[in-house]
């Protein structure tokens, strides 16, 4: 009987725990189109997977009435569980308990969990979703942010991090996600920012709403802040499902590799790309014709779209896919596409998981704007990017290829393992025109027709320079290949060079461009 009165106490202290800050607040929270911090979890894991641990901490402050109030978890949930049998751990804040604040009791939980996701190999999900710092606790608040941080810093390149902005999250709570790998956010319910409406009004004398200074669209779009976009919360738990299954659990493995699937009949990557470099195409169709069952999955898709890049499988083994996109800058590279693929290939090198590159592009993009916004220091963190990544890396030269854009996106020079080229290749200092323009700039003023002098040179150009021919003879480029051999070309390099070594000067660390 005594153990039953026991149970019976711990079931009731559990449901209340559970109970977040209660029904109002509950209430307020779906009312807001917002599902509650237990829902997220127990949406997003596997079901009946999910451990809590930590239920019962209390903050421990006691200025400002502080002890007179009860904040069930102190606002945030932590535990362990499965995504598609897949071992994770992860937080969700509690809006519902005094605005999801942080506090120290709040902080030490999620310094718990982030300790136990680097112990344990295993990937870290933040739900973030808190009205940031908890003010009553002062100091201890920022020293609890503190603590955060450089257990984000410590766990980057060992285990995945994902974060999940459901919610607010302000001020120097926005440092936690930005050390994190993946950022997930949702269409009118994700708000970042370090100043809030508020203070921009008071300081500056501007009135910007939450959504235009902060939303999902704006780091999704503008800022590149987020990764992923969703329209609604469910939609973004499945994005999170599809990540997990394409990413290793920690460095020291790889992705689960699966069953190979040819692409779709209906993906003839023959047909995709026009004879006309000037026409443009969606690479993204190239990366569908060449990977496993045609799916892949892009990160960062609406933000600087002249780069795209994302997972796909090969051969059932998870890759990495950088590509220039003609359909948007005729697919050059700038400082922000310079950034997201740069990042990507850190990411996809920390974690063993093969680059695979297409290339098509004019160069770098030229103009004031570009060099005052430190195109030079920017586009330089690419190149570091490819030089330094060890995991295999292969590229296909599918058009233009000019200048530095052409040592830049995965060349022989940085050490790609191997580069093929489509017989529509044109490797160049730069584009025909251009490079005519300059070479036989006296040829053409002097001539009786300048324009059809103009012509006929750059034709010359052409065929001198603008083919993949050159650099094949120079053993700059491996092979050309016809665009139906691709996937089987590339399913073979990779194989080769799956376990290969490679010799690097001892250091202790690099100094990137950041």
């Amino acid at each position: 009987m005594a153990l039953t009165k026991h149970i019976e106490e711990l079931k009731k202290k559990r449901e209340e725990v559970q109970k977040g800050g209660g029904e109002k607040a509950s209430e307020k929270q779906v009312a807001l189109g917002k599902m509650l911090a237990r829902a997220r979890i127990n949406a997003l894991l596997d079901d009946r997977s999910f451990q809590e641990y930590d239920m019962f901490v209390q903050h421990e402050a006691r200025d400002f009435d502080m002890a007179k109030k009860v904040l069930h978890g102190d606002g945030v949930i932590i535990g362990t569980g499965t995504i598609t049998g897949q071992p994770v751990c992860i937080f969700a804040q509690d809006f519902t308990v005094a605005g999801g604040s942080l506090g120290l009791m709040h902080s030490r939980k999620i310094v718990k969990i982030m300790e136990h996701a680097l112990k344990l190999k295993v990937p870290l999900i933040g739900i973030n979703d808190s009205g940031g710092a908890r003010i009553q606790e002062g100091v201890n608040s920022l020293a609890g942010y503190g603590e955060i941080f450089f257990r984000n810093t410590i766990s980057s390149g060992v285990i995945p991090q994902i974060s999940v902005i459901l919610g607010p999250c302000a001020g120097g709570a926005v440092y936690s996600p930005a050390l994190t790998d993946f950022v997930f956010v949702v269409e009118n319910i994700s708000k970042m920012f370090i100043t809030g409406p508020e203070v921009i009004k008071t300081v500056l004398g501007e009135e910007i709403s939450m959504e235009d200074l902060g939303g999902a669209r704006v780091h999704s779009e503008i800022s590149g802040n987020a990764h992923f976009f969703a329209s609604s919360e469910i939609e973004c738990f499945d994005q999170i499902k599809k990540l997990i299954s394409l990413i290793p659990s920690n460095n020291c493995v790889k992705a689960k590799k699966l069953e190979s699937k040819p692409p779709c009949h209906d993906c003839q990557i023959e047909n995709i790309v026009p004879d006309d470099p000037a026409q443009p195409y969606d690479v993204r169709d190239v990366v569908k014709a060449v990977v496993d069952s045609s799916d892949f999955f892009e990160i960062h898709e609406h933000w600087a779209r002249n780069m795209v890049i994302g997972f796909g499988r090969m051969n059932g083994v998870t890759c990495g896919f950088v590509c220039n996109q003609p359909l948007v800058l005729a697919g050059v590279l700038d400082v922000d596409s310079s950034d997201k693929a740069a990042r990507f290939i850190r990411y996809c090198d920390a974690f063993n998981i093969p680059i695979v590159t297409f290339v098509d592009l004019p160069g770098y993009l030229p103009g004031i704007d570009q060099e005052h916004a430190g195109v030079i220091r920017h586009g330089a963190k690419i190149l570091y990017a490819y030089s330094e990544a060890t995991v295999p890396k292969l590229t296909i030269i599918l058009r233009k290829a000019y200048g530095g854009g052409y040592i830049a996106m995965g060349s022989r020079h940085l050490r790609a393992d191997f580069v093929f080229a489509w017989p529509t290749a044109e490797i160049a200092v730069m584009g025909p025109e251009g490079a005519a323009n300059i070479i036989f700039r006296k040829e053409i003023s002097e001539a009786e027709d300048p324009e059809k002098m103009r012509l006929q040179k750059v034709q010359e150009y052409k065929e001198k320079f603008a083919n993949p021919y050159v650099a094949a003879s120079k053993g700059y480029i491996d092979s050309v290949i016809e665009p139906a051999e691709t996937r089987d070309i590339l399913l073979h390099a990779l194989e080769l060079s799956m376990d290969k070594t490679i010799s690097l000067p001892n250091k202790k660390h690099g100094v990137p461009p950041f």
